[in-house]
């Protein structure tokens, strides 16, 4: 069996999910239709992999906007605080910069293994523009090359019902920070 292929009671189930929380939120997703979003969700399998690897972690799936250039729906992870997938190091780099005390896992290595990236700051203040999110947690975004280069990483939460984005040495990791990503299908 493919690893990263779910069964066909799994991708019902996982549909199902995502419809509900299609319909309850439609404030994230005007003007778009489910039965398109069924339809093109069906037609990549491994696309459901990820969803259903963004739900596990309690990441809270659902569609967010369409490219209408790329032909493609893009889905963040909506939980109200960063999902199950949290005391991680920004990359393998920093990871493995840590002399002690490593974390699991690093956010950018995870988001691969899952089919996923993490969002970019971009995209994360266009998901608090949606709803309030990570009021009591923080999320990894992607960190521009010439902070990484100087062992940096940031990362953006919402406090004082304003979105902040702060810095902090790659290498660090805390229980209430994780990472939020975007899969687009």
């Amino acid at each position: 069996m493919n690893k990263k292929k779910l069964t066909e009671k799994q991708t019902e189930e996982l549909l199902e999910i995502l419809k509900n929380r299609f319909e309850k939120n439609k404030v994230r997703h005007q003007d778009l239709e489910w039965k398109k979003i069924q339809a093109k969700l069906k037609e990549h399998p491994e696309k459901m992999w990820s969803l259903n690897a963004m739900e596990e972690t309690e990441g809270e799936p659902d569609v967010v906007g369409y490219n209408k250039n790329t032909d493609e729906y893009i889905f963040f992870d909506c939980s109200p605080e960063s999902p199950k997938r949290r005391s991680l190091c920004y990359d393998y780099q920093a990871w493995q910069s840590r002399k002690a005390n490593k974390p699991e896992n690093n956010a950018i290595d995870k988001a691969t293994e899952m089919g996923i990236e993490i969002l970019s700051e971009e995209q994360y203040r266009q998901l608090q523009e949606m709803g309030k999110f990570d009021q009591k947690t923080s999320s990894w975004v992607k960190t521009p090359t010439p902070i990484r280069e100087l062992g940096g990483a940031i990362f953006c939460d919402r406090r004082y019902n304003t979105t902040f984005t702060y810095h902090n040495g790659a290498d660090s990791y805390y229980a209430a920070r994780g990472f939020r990503g975007v899969l687009k299908v």
